[in-house]
């Protein structure tokens, strides 16, 4: 007999759920609010540890319902803490997460696709097709398996380990909207995996008419994939920029919903030799931002096999960092992190099946778009 997995429903779903496999509807409610509690606050793995529900409803659940995570096919440590895990929950449907242990924090990078359509010149990532959108389940499923690895239950304890989500994992996260907002709205439930939405970031390479949205129904901070600050170059290395060009981009994030000084978009800036890192760009990127609260992540390029591209030479990083900090932008330079687990920053590739899909991209885009309100 098949079993449901619970992960990934939200309370109303999990209700019809319980009623669907025999609980008393009076009684529902009640059995919500318990299996929530032990599923997202406890990490239970199994309904015997669930010691305030009788046996004959704990025998009801076990004979109906899963808990199951993903499958770990495979765990890797870096030699900097860092940790990467393939997960798998079907055949051909591989994905990966990763972890980035810092002295002020724990933050779990999260994949909301296997594969993925954007084909972005310098991400390993985009070099493998997509298999599909993952479901609620999945993207959840990365945040409990790596709390289960770190022994990081309660969720709602102090000194946790996982403190801050990060949607820049395989895939583009508003191609996925319905599910991914089904997810974050799991992971920031202060009663289930109680992160803050100040502490989830959804990054975009620039699905221009979706950032309204995701602003107004997930409300999780934002991070653009921007990478470069004139059209013709950023075409090439991030080729959605044709249907989205840079100016229509930065329009939506200066009216994203809750945007301030306090809570300010990142842009992030990949520095790749001779592309896209020269001084003028640097002083360019200064201007095109003006206006918006805003920090900039540049990231050294992060070298794959195959890849087309080399990382900028340190002291021209330094030198573009100069000219944006002293315009009054914060902008670290990301310390490069997993690298010898192939875990940095565009790295992150599984083997998943790949398959020949005609048009992927518009199609994932017209089925967002017709799913907005008019």
């Amino acid at each position: 007999m098949t079993q449901t997995a619970l992960i990934g429903q939200s309370p109303d779903e999990l209700k019809a759920s319980l009623i669907a496999a025999g609980v008393p509807e009076k009684a529902a409610p009640m059995r919500v609010r318990q299996l929530w509690n032990w599923i997202y606050v406890h990490g239970a793995n199994d309904f015997a540890s669930m010691t305030n529900l009788a046996k004959d409803v704990r025998a009801l659940l076990a004979g109906k319902f899963t808990l199951a995570r993903p499958e770990v096919v495979t765990e890797q440590v870096s030699n900097d803490g860092t940790r990467k895990w393939l997960l798998r929950t079907g055949k051909g449907i591989e994905f990966e997460t990763v972890y980035i242990p810092e002295p002020d924090r724990g933050t779990l990078c999260v994949s909301s696709q296997v594969g993925c359509t954007l084909n972005c010149r310098f991400c390993h990532t985009g070099t493998q097709k997509l298999v599909r959108n993952l479901n609620p389940a999945e993207i959840v499923g990365q945040l409990m398996i790596a709390r289960d690895a770190l022994s990081d239950w309660p969720s709602t304890g102090e000194n946790r380990r996982v403190t801050n989500v990060v949607m820049m994992g395989m895939g583009e996260p508003l191609y996925n909207f319905d599910n991914v907002k089904a997810a974050l709205g799991i992971v920031t439930e202060g009663d289930g995996l109680a992160l803050s939405k100040r502490r989830v970031t959804l990054s975009t390479a620039g699905v221009v008419p979706m950032i309204p949205r995701a602003g107004a129904e997930i409300g999780s901070s934002l991070a653009i994939s921007l990478h470069a600050v004139r059209d013709d170059i950023r075409d090439v290395i991030v080729p959605i920029n044709k249907k989205y060009p840079i100016k229509e981009l930065l329009d939506a994030c200066r009216s994203y919903p809750g945007v301030s000084n306090a809570r300010r978009i990142t842009f992030e800036y990949v520095m790749l030799k001779g592309v896209n890192d020269s001084l003028p760009e640097a002083r360019e990127l200064v201007k095109l931002i003006k206006g918006i609260p805003a920090k900039i992540n540049l990231i050294p390029f992060n070298p794959w096999p195959g890849a087309p591209y080399e990382c900028s030479d340190w002291d021209q990083i330094e030198k573009f960092a100069e000219i944006v900090n002293r315009a009054g932008y914060a902008s670290p330079v990301r310390t490069p992190r997993g690298r010898d687990i192939m875990a940095a920053c565009g790295q992150l590739k599984s083997e998943s099946i790949k398959l020949k899909t005609k048009d992927r991209m518009a199609e994932l885009e017209s089925a967002a778009l017709q799913r907005m309100p008019s």
